[in-house]
This record gives C-alpha cells, sequence and structure tokens, in this order.
C-alpha cells in the first residue's frame, strides 16, 4: 500500500492541537448554562455567557494578532507550543472557577492561549508540504481537529463541568510531550536570511490598499461559519423555546452534533477544492448552502422533536465546514513574512466577529424577536462572505517561497 505522503510529523502534532483547541473553546459554549447556574445566574445564562464569550474572543482576537507576529519573527514553533501552554494552563485552572471574575479570567487567558495554535499549525503545514498536497494536509488537520468539539460535547454529558475543563487542560499538557520530531518550516527558515524583509509587522497589512483588502476579505468570508456556531448552535436551548419544541435541548448535544457535521463538512470542502482546483468556488457553495440550511433551521423547526433539530445542527455543521479552505486561504494570500500574522489573526478576526454579531442580536431582539433578528444578521453576513470570495484571488496551488514587499 503506497504511503499517504502529506502525515508527517509536523501535520499529526497540527492535527491534534488543534483538537485539543477546539475542545477547549468550545468548552464554555458547551457547558454554558450547567456551570452559569452552578456558580449563582440562574435565569441569566444568556447574559452572562454573551459577557463570558465576548471576553474570550477578545482574548482570540488579541492573540491573534500577538501571537501571528510572533510566529513570522521566531518561528511557527514557537508560537504553536507556546499557546498549547497557555490555553491548557488557563482551562485546568477554570475548573476551579468560583464566581464570575474568576470565570472571566480564565476565558480571557484560554481566548489569548487558544489564538495561536491554529494559525501557525496550518502556515507550518502549508509550507511543509509540496504545492499538490498542501490541501489535503490542511484538510487532515481541520478534519481531525472539529472532532475535539464532539469529544467535549461527549465529556460534558458524561463527567461534571468542572473535570471537562480539567480534562481539557490535561490534554494540552499531553500534546506537549508530542512536540519531539517536529521541525520547522525551511520556507521560514529561508526568509530569516534577508535582513533587509520586514517580518511579523502587523501594521504594514493596513499600509496597502491590496494587502487590506486581501486581509479583510479573508475575515468577511469566514464569518458566516461563527454565526453559525456562536449564534444559531450555541444559543439553540432559547431557540427552541421560540420554536415551540417540548423536548429539552441541550447545548453540549447541539454543538456535538454541529460538529460532527464539520467533520463531514471540513473533509468535503477541502476534497472539493482539491478536485476543482480551486478554494473559491468551494467556499462559495459552502456559503450559500449554509444559509440554506440556516433558513431551514429558523423557519422550518416549529413544534418538531428534538432529533429533528439535532438533525438540522449536523446539516449546519456540514455546510459550515469550510473552515479549513479558509484558513489555507489566508495562508496563501501572503508572503511568507506576514503568511503566520495573516493565519493566525484571520481566524480569530472570525471568530471575535461574534461579539459585534451577538450585540446587534440582542440590540434588535426586542423589537424582531430572536428569530428574524438572527435572520437579519446572518443574510447580511452571508451575502457579505459570498462577495468576499468572489473578489478574491483564487490561490489554488500557488508557490508560497516569497515574500511581500514592505
Amino acid at each position: 500500500m503506497k504511503k499517504i505522503s502529506f502525515l508527517n510529523a509536523a501535520v499529526i502534532v497540527a492535527a491534534l492541537g488543534y483538537f485539543v483547541d477546539i475542545y477547549d473553546l468550545l468548552l464554555f459554549s458547551i457547558v454554558r448554562v450547567e456551570s452559569l447556574r452552578s456558580i449563582g445566574y440562574a435565569g441569566r445564562e444568556l447574559e452572562v455567557g454573551a459577557m463570558l464569550n465576548n471576553i474570550q474572543m477578545t482574548g482570540l482576537m488579541l492573540g491573534g494578532i500577538g501571537w501571528g507576529m510572533l510566529a513570522d519573527k521566531k518561528g511557527r514553533l514557537s508560537v504553536l507550543f507556546g499557546s498549547i501552554f497557555i490555553y491548557s494552563v488557563a482551562n485546568f485552572l477554570n475548573g476551579y472557577a468560583g464566581n464570575f471574575t474568576q470565570y472571566a479570567f480564565c476565558r480571557f487567558f484560554a481566548g489569548l492561549g487558544l489564538a495561536g495554535e491554529l494559525g501557525a499549525g496550518i502556515t507550518l503545514v502549508a509550507e511543509v508540504l509540496p504545492t499538490h498536497l498542501r490541501g489535503y494536509g490542511t484538510m487532515f488537520v481541520a478534519t481531525v481537529g472539529v472532532t475535539g468539539a464532539v469529544v467535549g460535547g461527549w465529556v460534558a454529558q458524561v463527567f461534571d463541568w468542572r473535570l471537562a475543563f480539567k480534562i481539557g487542560g490535561a490534554l494540552g499538557f499531553a500534546l506537549l510531550l508530542l512536540r519531539i520530531g517536529v521541525v520547522e518550516s525551511g520556507i521560514f527558515h529561508e526568509s530569516k536570511k534577508s535582513h533587509a524583509v520586514s517580518r511579523g509587522n502587523f501594521l504594514k497589512l493596513f499600509t496597502h490598499a491590496d494587502r487590506f483588502r486581501r486581509f479583510v476579505f479573508c475575515i468577511l468570508a469566514g464569518v458566516p461559519i461563527w454565526f453559525t456556531i456562536g449564534i444559531l448552535v450555541t444559543y439553540s436551548p432559547e431557540f427552541a423555546k421560540t420554536f415551540n419544541i417540548a423536548d429539552p435541548i441541550l447545548t453540549s448535544k447541539a454543538i456535538m452534533y454541529c460538529y460532527l457535521g464539520f467533520v463531514f463538512g471540513d473533509f468535503g470542502s477541502g476534497v472539493l477544492s482539491q478536485l476543482i482546483k480551486s478554494r473559491n468556488q468551494a467556499v462559495k457553495l459552502f456559503v450559500v448552502l449554509n444559509f440554506l440550511v440556516s433558513i431551514l433551521y429558523l423557519f422550518g423547526m416549529n413544534g418538531v422533536s428534538s432529533k429533528v433539530l439535532y438533525g438540522v445542527c449536523i446539516l449546519l455543521g456540514i455546510t459550515g465546514g469550510y473552515w479549513a479552505v479558509i484558513v489555507t486561504m489566508a495562508a496563501e494570500q501572503f508572503g511568507t513574512n506576514l503568511r503566520a500574522t495573516v493565519a493566525t489573526s484571520v481566524p480569530n478576526f472570525i471568530r471575535f466577529s461574534l461579539v459585534p454579531m451577538s450585540l446587534v442580536l440582542l440590540t434588535l431582539k426586542p423589537h424582531f424577536g430572536l428569530v428574524n433578528s438572527a435572520l437579519l444578521v446572518g443574510g447580511v453576513m452571508s451575502v457579505v462572505a459570498f462577495i468576499s470570495v468572489y473578489f478574491l484571488k483564487d490561490s489554488f496551488g500557488k508557490d508560497l517561497n516569497y515574500v511581500e514587499h514592505v
């Protein structure tokens, strides 16, 4: 049997790192209701949960900038393992949180740490693999990674929420033991030889119109993914009440089923982009399909059983599963001296988009209701995403051994 050549140490460690990343990132959403009730916020799970989520997302945004700059200046591996260490400590300590302040502290630093793993991992994988295997490598990372949410959903149903956080921290510490055998990107080493090239300068993304356009369009293209995760699925218990669903809906199950769909979606979008030799066409198709399933979720669930709702969560995950392609596109759009800065900051700016989306949702909710408000937010962001991808140059098969002249 022919060896699958895209499976090297860097790909495997990046995939396992993303697995723990997703487990820890989504665990708060999974245990939101249970954990907030246990520390005295029964009846305020939506409002307090949104505040804590926004704090975590703020950490992600700030960390995305800092880790990305560090990855282009010091190397992809230092960020990959440094970020894993920080979010592992934060999530382990989260298991001891007894009030809002302690919870918020842990979520902020967890977000700060979680910000670095995916971008550094995808950048490393994209640079160490040959062009024709790059998409398969990043697809493998994402497909393995998103199963972390499925495992997180199962763990939250079996164990207490405090133990679930501690398990996440322990998984991260175990992952650090696998760092042996992973080597730095050769492309990065080559770029370091030129002292005249500015590396990891985040501000340079804003000083050139074309670079800024590429950066913003990569972010906007992925926002519907986090509308799906952060609003439709995370607040599924609140939507279920509006849908008059009699069965109890658990966020842990909704996220677990959604990410089960993401496993197939990330695999499917990655393979599709390789087969049709286009990142952009694959993303545009998934954006349209995701919006259609979102409409089904918002207007076709009245009075259905919990099984039907969870089934639609799987469909939301499948159609929203173009995360790997988006992050790969971001890495491919920029030269080596800014690649990790972009590949790390883009996914975290996408995640941070949940903050303004949730604020707009809560502002519109008293006037239009939860369902119509969600439709307005999701509809606008889907249109914006489609237009953004349309105006991005397709990066499939692009040679990455170059620098941005800044």
